[in-house]
């Protein structure tokens, strides 16, 4: 990290003030849809009734026998990557049930990557619920 991000960082942070405003962690299931339209109206919404996204929750179920049906979940996550961006969220919680084969370990890694694109912290929940 570069010191520049870090005195940009502690600048932004010396004019900050509490806000009315109480985070929250959005369930992926509840998302009627990941459409910039629905998001903005759920982005509204919320702010309306003084609640903030603070990260995206959801459960990743890769199939280890199906390259398709991984993909597909990639995809999934891709957009709920894009979303918590959208949403203003820090974070997007990612629990993934069973063992990661190797396939699973790659996306989950390019998912990382593009988290850190949108500016959205990607984290990797164990199934206790620990990260």
């Amino acid at each position: 990290m570069s010191t520049t991000a870090s005195s940009g960082i502690e600048r932004a942070l010396r004019g900050c003030r509490p806000a009315d405003v109480d985070p929250v962690v959005i369930d992926a299931a509840d998302l009627d849809s990941t459409a910039p339209e629905h998001l903005r109206d759920l982005k509204r919404g919320l702010a309306a009734r003084g609640y903030q996204p603070a990260a995206v929750a959801t459960e990743a179920d890769f199939d280890a026998e199906s390259t398709l049906a991984c993909q597909r979940e990639a995809d999934r996550l891709r957009d709920l990557v894009r979303a918590a961006s959208f949403l203003g969220a820090g974070r997007i919680e990612v629990s993934v049930d069973g063992e990661a084969c190797e396939e699973v370990g790659t996306a989950l890694a390019a998912l990382a990557e593009r988290a850190d694109r949108e500016g959205v912290e990607f984290e990797r929940v164990g199934d206790d619920g620990t990260a």
